[in-house]
């Protein structure tokens, strides 16, 4: 064979190979299998902590209920829509707001928008980070069912202000279950705990679509 078609084929082995273990690439295809997922969610930004009831189904579909510090508030995104219904004091009761994704109201503190909120929106920032920098598995543990993987972008890279996240994985499912995004200095933006996870559990329409 010609040396340089071997030379061809054993760069594209050793690609393919790569790829195969890369752990962000091989949570993000798990989540392609994701129809839908529950979970609670406890994020803690500058000794702020905000906890929530988090509901996706694709193909965008958020709910989220506020736990603290707005219990009883209830946000929810159509992608049929593309508008944000919120009941500030609780569902259905008076007000209910109609408002785009992108209203300063309903944005976080880090300017996240709640249709580019869910799981793969953040397995795909780890990605495009991972390809500006290195992705490391720190730990692995077998006694916890997890694994510790770090991306860190190289020099100045960021993405969306975050330098590096870390990222423990339910080893089983491949999802997340904690995250720490920090800066270029090191210092910690947020951390973000997810507890109490289904995936693909049945959520009835009326859970994103309330009359």
């Amino acid at each position: 064979m010609n040396p340089a078609l071997l030379i061809t084929a054993a760069l594209i082995s050793t690609s393919a190979l790569g790829a195969a273990l890369d752990p962000i690439e091989s949570a993000i295809q798990h989540y392609v299998q994701v129809e839908s997922y529950s979970v609670i969610i406890r994020s803690m930004k500058q000794d702020k902590e905000e906890q929530l009831r988090y509901y996706f189904k694709k193909p965008g579909f958020v709910r989220m209920e506020f736990i603290h510090p707005h219990g009883g508030a209830v946000l929810v995104y159509s992608p049929l829509t593309q508008r944000v219904r919120l009941w500030p004091f609780g569902e259905r009761r008076f007000p209910e707001l109609n408002l785009n994704p992108s209203n300063p109201l309903i944005l976080s503190s880090s300017g996240q928008r709640v249709d580019h909120s869910d799981i793969g929106a953040l397995l795909e920032n780890a990605r495009i980070l991972g390809g500006r920098g290195k992705i490391e598995v720190i730990d692995i543990s077998e006694e916890m069912n997890t694994s510790h993987i770090a991306v860190t972008g190289f020099e100045n890279n960021t993405v969306g202000h975050v330098h590096r996240f870390d990222l423990w994985f339910d080893m089983s499912n491949q999802f997340p279950t904690r995250v720490i995004s920090r800066d270029l200095n090191g210092d910690i933006l947020e951390t973000v705990n997810m507890d109490a996870v289904e995936l693909n559990s049945p959520l009835p329409e009326s859970l994103f679509q309330p009359e």
